[in-house]
């Protein structure tokens, strides 16, 4: 039997890998880039213009409890779903930044927020067999105290006992360079961002790091039940920028971010969505049109049942001329075209 594929060919689709809604990517969580492209091409179904299988299942990794990547990966997922014809995007949740990294690469999972300095490698490239969508939005990090803590500045943290964040997490990762290039030797715990606030409240750990957007669901939580206080990173700031030139830019948390918690000086790092690259052009395509055109109505209203059913400051940073800027890190084909179609 002679198959004749109608599809248009490469140059008609301007050079992108095709997919085709109602076809399937993957039925387990792990998969080659052999499969990927044969179920985006049809051709897993045979010759049928209209493939009687699943449709195109994709899994996002995110972030633990209490994160914004919990929460702003849920409402991705949720317009993903129903602005792409065909696409299911359910979330993982994870660690975060350098977890999502982990599974990305074991094709455990097909997208993932990361945090660009746990992704940047020491030669500035990305990962083998990865690569970006868009920038989403920049984290702060946070050095959170109880109002009444001994501990008044950076240095207070000495002995003490301080959550570094999640393992794998972008909030250790980042926590940990502050850490050395400050030479302050803390007790380390290993913690959530839900967690870490639930132990600084009752005084199990001394202070809390965050690498997250702001406002962050842990820190505002905690702050309208106890009085709170953010720790200045100025210094830390100008110290992670010398040293590690690319991810890091001084920034300031807004008094209107926390009950009662004053502007306050710290770093700032992006955060990226990942992708493989053995995703198909055409549908790299279609969602990074889909973040970009829905970025004003995106709500956490997600699957997660953890998630909060109210608006995501976050996405309010999602536009055009930030998404583009991944530093080293290259866009997909699939996304790099959607920009380039965008500016036609």
């Amino acid at each position: 039997m002679r198959c004749v594929d109608e599809t248009p060919t490469s140059s008609a689709t301007g050079g992108r890998r095709p997919y085709r809604p109602g076809t399937v990517l993957d039925r387990e969580p792990r998969l080659s880039r052999r499969a990927v492209l044969l179920a985006a091409g049809g051709l897993l179904a045979g010759c049928s213009r209209q493939p009687e299988v699943g449709k195109v299942h994709l899994r996002l990794a995110t972030g633990p409890a209490g994160a914004v990547y919990r929460r702003i990966g849920g409402a991705l997922a949720e317009h993903v779903s129903e602005q792409v014809p065909g696409a299911t995007l359910v979330t993982v949740p994870s660690g975060a930044s350098t977890d999502n990294i982990r599974m990305l690469r074991a094709g455990e999972v097909h997208l993932g927020l990361t945090s660009l300095d746990a992704l940047i490698t020491t030669d500035g490239s990305a990962p083998e067999g990865l690569s970006a969508i868009c920038r989403l939005y920049d984290s702060h990090l946070h050095l959170v105290v109880m109002a009444g803590s001994a501990i008044d500045g950076f240095r207070g943290l000495e002995g003490r006992r301080v959550s570094l964040g999640a393992r794998d997490s972008g909030t250790e990762f980042t926590s940990l360079r502050v850490l050395e290039l400050g030479r302050v030797n803390a007790d380390g715990r290993y913690l959530s961002q839900a967690e870490s606030a639930a132990a600084l409240r009752d005084g199990e750990i001394d202070a809390m790091f965050s690498l997250t957007g702001v406002p962050t669901p842990a820190v505002t939580e905690l702050a309208q039940r106890h009085p709170i206080r953010l720790i200045p990173l100025d210094a830390q700031a100008d110290a992670l920028f010398a040293a590690f030139p690319g991810p890091y830019t001084p920034a300031m948390i807004p008094a209107t971010a926390y009950a009662g918690v004053p502007a306050t000086r710290t770093v700032a790092v992006p955060n990226v969505l990942l992708v493989r690259n053995d995703l198909p052009d055409d549908l790299v395509h279609a969602i990074t049109d889909t973040i970009f055109t829905h970025t004003g109505t995106i709500i956490s209203a997600s699957r997660d049942a953890e998630a909060l059913p109210e608006a995501v400051p976050e996405t309010w940073q999602i536009n055009v001329r930030t998404g583009i800027s991944t530093a080293s890190i290259p866009l997909h084909p699939g996304a790099a075209a959607w920009f380039r179609d965008r500016k036609r």
